[in-house]
């Protein structure tokens, strides 16, 4: 990076060469140079960061990690010329970090999640579902077998044909409805007394 010119031809420093040189001044002993450092290379910061879409407060947190580690670990960094890439690079591990730690800890909403996930009965309403099934069918198959017939015909069927059920189970038409309700009464009678017995 090198010196540029301004529209009224002004020689402008660039950030990293005025950031390379206040380094390069605040190890010689010039205390105030970082001070010169901070207003160069805080705007650059401040960029990197919002480009991970942090808001003010996070943003101000991570530029501030990035100065704190700067103070602890400036030694490590050999060549002054390589100081705005270091604070660059420190700042964008620190903002892709806070990324992905606020994306594992944001909170979702009942109604977001619901949303997202599948339309499916819960394990413990299946298995409530289950259990009274389990329970009509013994008590079904504790009735005589012209009422399973009846009935499963009468359960599956919308509008059973009763000529043909009549025919089927050897009953008048006129004796279906009532023997379906004899029979109804029985499954009826046999899950109470599966309840009392349970």
């Amino acid at each position: 990076m090198s010196e540029n010119r301004g529209a009224e031809g002004q020689l402008h420093e660039s950030p990293w060469d005025a950031a390379s040189g206040a380094f390069r001044a605040w190890r010689a002993g010039d205390a105030t140079a970082v001070d010169d450092l901070v207003t160069t290379m805080s705007p650059v910061l401040w960029h990197v960061v919002r480009a991970y879409g942090h808001d003010r407060q996070t943003t101000e947190d991570v530029v501030a990690a990035t100065w704190l580690g700067f103070v602890r670990l400036h030694q490590t960094i050999e060549d002054p010329k390589a100081v705005a890439s270091w604070l660059i690079t420190s700042a964008r591990r620190g903002a892709a970090d806070h990324a992905r730690k606020a994306r594992r800890a944001t909170p979702v909403q009942d109604e977001a999640l619901a949303a997202r996930l599948p339309d499916e009965e819960s394990a413990e309403a299946i298995a409530v579902l289950d259990d009274e099934s389990a329970r009509l069918w013994r008590a079904v198959a504790s009735v005589d077998e012209r009422c399973r017939k009846l009935l499963r015909v009468v359960a599956f069927m919308e509008r059973p044909d009763y000529r043909s059920l009549s025919q089927e189970l050897d009953m008048p038409v006129g004796s279906i409805g009532p023997t379906r309700a004899r029979c109804l009464a029985k499954v009826r009678t046999a899950l109470t007394e599966g309840d009392t017995h349970e």
